[in-house]
């Protein structure tokens, strides 16, 4: 990982930020219990892979998950997925946080 690829927040380097797009059929069904018993399980995953990687949060659509994480590269984020045994269908880096706060007027 070069310099470059880590983000600036508040003065600090943080480690590179990804989108992650999950396609899971029934997603947005989940019950309560399905979602705590796979939340706990990906974060023993993630405990077992190493403090460079780390889920932030994610949004949950009928058929799709869209999981936010820091790490060093899309192979950490490859092989959580693969421990997981979930899809990782598509990884984009995040490049820009647009928040409408900074721009608003008063």
């Amino acid at each position: 990982m070069s310099e470059s690829d880590l983000h600036v927040y508040r003065g600090l380097q943080i480690m590179p930020e990804f989108v992650i797009e999950r396609e899971i059929p029934g997603a947005g069904q989940m019950t309560e219990d399905q979602v705590r018993d796979i939340s706990v399980r990906s974060l023993e995953v993630l405990k077992s892979i190493g403090p460079q990687i780390q889920w932030l949060h994610s949004y949950v659509t009928d058929d799709r998950l869209y999981c936010v994480y820091l790490a060093p590269d899309e192979a950490a984020i490859r092989e959580h997925a693969r421990k997981m045994g979930v899809p990782a269908n598509r990884i984009s880096a995040v490049r820009r946080l647009i928040d409408p706060k900074r721009y608003a007027t008063s």
